[in-house]
């Protein structure tokens, strides 16, 4: 009898097991195509670009042998495709080549320079978050109001302002007229080297080796430019804030609920915005995608020496074997964020399951 009800258990689990096994072949397979489809388009766009790649090696004066023979020791002279092959075979060895222009390998450069735009990048969607999230629920819940006019002011500014020309006058008021705020760079040079290197975020180091001097100079330095792309990803994500919260204010399960004398705050933040949470995942996991990939133009102006400064360095010298290796490693970092929201509705959403 024992025997049997486990047979049966077991025929009731395998549907489910083969569902999940599915579901995880599915995620690995839509990440396999984009991830692939993202390399060959920016392969093919490298090797077409006017740039030479051989003269950036041996410079404009090399003989026609010299040139010869680097062309053929880059692989230039085989079919398109079977470049990329080679290329996907040693990516998936973790080799993206050796960078150009200083001759290290582009791994070892993307490990070092990858931490200090996580950590500019975090800071900015933090700064989004604390701020976006309460001014587009008090600018829904005070719809039309004057709270409600200055968020959307101050949203479309962010939103639509040139982020080199915020970070130009930041620095021109915060740094150079005020002296608030420490000048570009991560740090002053007199502090440089002065905690060991462990996770490559400054403020994080400073903090595991107990120096102050060290995380208040960091500390200075940092909160410009995370300021800057933190404006700009709370103007996204209260605007999207505010919306969600319009329509789910206007629901007729918040009138029933008014109508039930429960406290406003309890129908705006338990009712309303509980509802809205799944969506607002998605909303600052794009954001936080967006501000890793795109602090290209904040890294520039404030000298920071991240991975967008790098591709764009990468770029400008012809170095595409630098410019493959940021672009896997931003492409993989938006697929990754997007599988980490869908795992997020299965906590916040028990309809997901």
């Amino acid at each position: 009898m024992a025997l049997a009800e486990n047979r049966g258990a077991g025929r009731h689990r395998l549907p489910r097991f083969q569902r999940i096994l599915w579901k995880i072949a599915r995620v690995l397979g839509s990440v396999v195509i984009t991830m692939l489809g993202l390399m060959f388009i920016t392969f093919i766009i490298g090797r077409v670009m006017p740039v030479d790649p051989v003269l950036a090696v041996v410079g404009e004066r090399a003989t026609n042998e010299v040139y010869q023979q680097v062309y053929h020791d880059m692989g230039l002279d085989r079919p398109l495709l079977v470049q990329f092959g080679y290329y996907i075979w040693d990516v998936l060895h973790g080799d993206f080549g050796m960078s150009l222009l200083n001759a290290r390998p582009v791994a070892e450069d993307i490990r070092r320079v990858f931490p200090a735009t996580f950590e500019l990048a975090t800071l900015g969607v933090l700064f989004g978050v604390v701020i976006g999230v309460p001014l587009g629920v008090m600018a829904a819940v005070k719809r039309g109001s004057w709270i409600d006019q200055t968020a959307r002011v101050v949203a479309l500014i962010g939103y639509s302002m040139p982020i080199f020309w915020l970070g130009l006058m930041g620095l021109l008021i915060f740094y150079g007229i005020l002296n608030w705020v420490g000048g570009p760079g991560r740090l002053d040079i007199i502090w440089e080297g002065m905690v060991p290197e462990r996770t490559g975020m400054i403020l994080l180091d400073s903090l595991l080796a107990g120096n102050w001097d060290v995380f208040k100079n960091a500390f200075s330095h940092i909160i410009l430019p995370a300021s800057i792309l933190g404006y700009y990803s709370m103007a996204y994500i209260s605007r999207m804030t505010r919306s969600f919260m319009l329509e789910q204010l206007s629901a007729e399960y918040i009138t029933t609920a008014r109508v039930k004398g429960l406290p406003e705050r309890r129908v705006i933040w338990k009712h309303a915005f509980g509802n809205i949470r799944v969506q607002l995942i998605t909303v600052i996991a794009l954001s936080y995608a967006n501000l890793l990939e795109g602090a290209v133009l904040t890294e520039t102006i404030f000298a920071w020496p991240g991975l967008g400064s790098y591709i764009t360095t990468a770029l400008l010298s012809a170095d595409m074997n630098a410019v493959l290796g940021g672009t896997v490693v931003v492409g993989l970092i938006f697929v990754l964020l997007n599988i980490f929201s869908d795992l997020l509705y299965q906590v916040f959403d028990p309809r997901a399951k």
